[in-house]
């Protein structure tokens, strides 16, 4: 990562620039590459401006780990093999730096076990980060205050001379509105005096209409992030506790090179319009939650399985995350079952040998050791473990399951614990194939607000967004003797006691509200069908785009039947779209040719919707365009058959995944054609059912 730092004022003067560039101006980079190609490029900016042939080597450049600076001691980082670059760092280190400057990385981390690259360790750093932006932060994850750019933050602030300073990177700009990011702008807040943010938007994680608005990617297809200015100005005269904001947004439904132009043109701060921002007391800067929101009633418990809480749920779950999906799911189960059989297979041969290795030379490690081909094997940190511990594992053909990957969308999960990452709760959701249940998935989504969708399988992940799955009910063992439930739930000789996950809290308060007939189940789809409600996600959209539901058991009795018999309709429509006639009007040319393989639906053009291109053989026509009004997590459901139910290989695994393996696995030919003609009529009826709804006001 390369960082421009310089002690010292700013200069003005030309006859300043040199003793800047042979005194003042220091670099980091720690590829080699960048190395050379940095220090090119600055004595070539150097002579350029000074427009003499002499030549001026710059030698301010450091190879070097910029972030291990702040962790080494006693000078132990500098090494004698390179004694010229140890007196540069050494005059760095001594240096009183004002000016910060660079474009720091923005991964979080290694992507797969696979990659059997451990991430750098920064104890010190990351202390930093845990005692200021973590703590000040109400997130209940903080993985992304540990990505790479937010470190650059954290390590710049601290190494401002102590007269202040200004730092100014260019940078992933999901912080500005992230709920996770909570923390690092309050801290932000308190640490500088003022503080400009450019943000240029672009936010390619989005979908559909807000992607566009978020426009062009500013660095092309090297980044799907938003991207933002900032400059952090540290002036330790300035006489107030918090820093003055100042943000300028580019704007909607700009192009990449609209934007540059816009940012050309600028060419300085003094040359734009920016507003203060007035951050409320969580910490938002822009698109401010609703104070309202927080005087409803939670959807989530603040501990599972509390059965005295005081929410509309006892407990729910995350959604299964395998960390290998292209392994675990298929929509065959015989390929899905040969995948995993020849990993397992795989993971045994290394496990005996890692075994043997380890008599001889008992030093070995695991990441020295395991073959990390992902074509035979997909590494997780607790397979490793699992090697660690000699522990054995065997394929087991009845753990197959069907499950929920994406919005409507089914695939064969192996639901075994050892190869699923984080299997959560599920488990007690869903105990095994003859035991029902529906849950309730949301997420906070920038795309909507919130997805929302239900189900009557195990959920993955990221079904419907990041995705929290809340259950009709959940279910207890009546032996637990020896093995833990996730175990006994798969023989399928257990027998269970079924418990309702409706608090008796909300069913007191419901009961008293609408009448004593009001059940837990009634609750369970009134919640349903009053996350529909237009009025409620408009008017709350910043607050469900940050955290869990929270919502009113609204006054009007007749109100609260409506919402919750239109939340069944709703659920029966989602639950069982694969049964739903195909829309009247809907047109299918070529069916008579019986040719239903699926490679990938298209759409003849990027703006004709009424139409979709099946295959070669057979074509949709006349949908009707109210269809694509009913969206999950920015989508309409229609384009999500259109995207899951495509043939693909994963680059890394090389594994194939066929939609139309499906159709054989069901023994309908047609399965995905019908799908398709059942979803378009799922979409209209959804629509009309939501605005159907009564009107609330808030």
């Amino acid at each position: 990562m390369l960082f421009y730092l310089i002690d010292t004022e700013l200069f003005t003067l030309p006859k300043d620039l040199l003793r800047k560039f042979q005194h003042e101006l220091h670099a980091n980079e720690i590829v080699l590459l960048a190395y050379y190609i940095a220090t090119v490029n600055i004595e070539n900016a150097l002579h350029d401006q000074l427009d003499s042939k002499e030549y001026h080597p710059f030698e301010g450049i450091v190879l070097t780990d910029t972030f291990q600076l702040s962790e080494a001691e006693d000078n132990k980082i500098f090494s004698a093999m390179f004694p010229d670059n140890s007196k540069r760092l050494e005059k760095q280190r001594k240096a009183p730096i004002r000016v910060i400057i660079g474009n720091p990385p923005y991964s979080i981390g290694q992507k797969s076990a696979n990659d059997n690259a451990q991430n750098q360790k920064y104890p010190k750093l990351d202390k930093r980060i845990e005692e200021t932006y973590a703590s000040k932060s109400s997130a209940g994850l903080s993985k992304s205050l540990y990505d790479a750019y937010i470190k650059a933050f954290r390590w710049s602030s601290d190494r401002l001379d102590h007269d202040g300073g200004v730092i100014a990177f260019v940078s992933n700009g999901a912080w500005i509105d992230g709920n996770s990011t909570d923390g690092f702008r309050k801290s932000i807040e308190e640490e500088f005096s003022s503080i400009w943010v450019f943000n240029l938007r672009g936010n390619q994680r989005t979908s559909g209409e807000l992607s566009r608005k978020e426009g062009g990617k500013i660095f092309g297809s090297g980044s799907r992030t938003p991207i933002a200015i900032t400059v952090l100005v540290k002036n330790p005269n300035a006489k107030k506790e918090k820093a003055t904001i100042y943000y300028h947004d580019i704007g909607d439904y700009l192009s990449r090179e609209e934007k540059l132009s816009i940012i050309s043109k600028f060419q300085s701060i003094s040359n734009m319009e920016f507003k203060t921002l007035h951050p409320n007391e969580h910490g938002d800067w822009i698109n401010q939650r609703n104070d309202l929101f927080s005087t409803y009633i939670p959807i989530e418990p603040n501990k599972k399985f509390n059965l005295k809480t005081q929410s509309f749920f006892n407990t729910y779950a995350v959604g299964v995350n395998t960390a290998r999906d292209s392994w675990a799911y298929n929509f065959s189960k015989n390929k899905l079952a040969k995948n995993m059989s020849n990993m397992i297979d795989f993971y045994e041969a290394q496990r005996v040998a890692f075994l043997d290795d380890k008599q001889e030379n008992p030093d070995i490690t695991v990441s020295e050791f395991i073959d990390t081909n992902p074509k035979k094997i997909s590494w997780t940190v607790n397979l490793k473990k699992d090697l660690v511990k000699n522990k054995t594992h065997q394929f087991l053909d009845n753990v197959i399951l069907d499950s929920s990957y994406r919005p409507f969308n089914k695939q064969k999960l192996y639901f075994d614990k050892a190869f699923i990452e984080r299997p959560g709760l599920n488990k007690q959701f869903f105990p095994n194939d003859s035991i029902e249940n529906i849950v309730i998935c949301v997420s906070p989504s920038p795309n909507d607000g919130l997805s929302l969708l239900i189900s009557n399988e195990i959920a993955n992940l990221h079904f419907n967004g990041d995705t929290q799955s809340f259950p009709l009910y959940y279910y207890e063992e009546v032996d637990k003797k020896s093995k833990s439930l996730f175990d006994q739930a798969q023989d399928g000789e257990k027998d269970y006691i079924r418990r309702d996950a409706i608090s008796d809290f909300i069913l007191e308060r419901a009961k008293k509200q609408y009448g004593k007939n009001v059940s837990k189940e009634d609750i369970f789809y009134y919640v349903y069908g009053f996350l529909h409600s237009p009025q409620y996600r408009e008017e709350f959209a910043n607050d469900l785009k940050k955290m869990l539901p929270k919502l009113p058991l609204i006054d009007n009795v007749k109100d609260f039947w409506a919402f919750s018999k239109a939340g069944r309709k709703l659920a029966d429509l989602h639950i069982n779209y694969e049964s739903v006639e195909p829309y009247a009007d809907v047109i299918v040319d070529g069916k008579e040719s019986k040719f239903y393989k699926v490679d990938k639906m298209r759409f003849p053009k990027k703006d004709q919707k009424e139409t979709i291109l099946f295959n070669s053989k057979i074509t949709v026509s006349n949908i009707p365009l109210k269809a694509y009004q009913y969206t999950v997590n920015g989508k309409s459901s229609i384009e999500w058959i259109m995207e899951r139910y495509q043939v693909k290989i994963d680059k890394k695994s090389g594994i194939k995944n066929d939609p139309n393996d499906w159709s054989e696995e069901v023994g309908n030919e047609r399965y995905i054609l019908d799908l398709l003609l059942s979803i378009i009529n799922v979409s209209v009826q959804t629509v009309e059912i939501v605005d159907s709804l009564p009107e609330v006001e808030f």
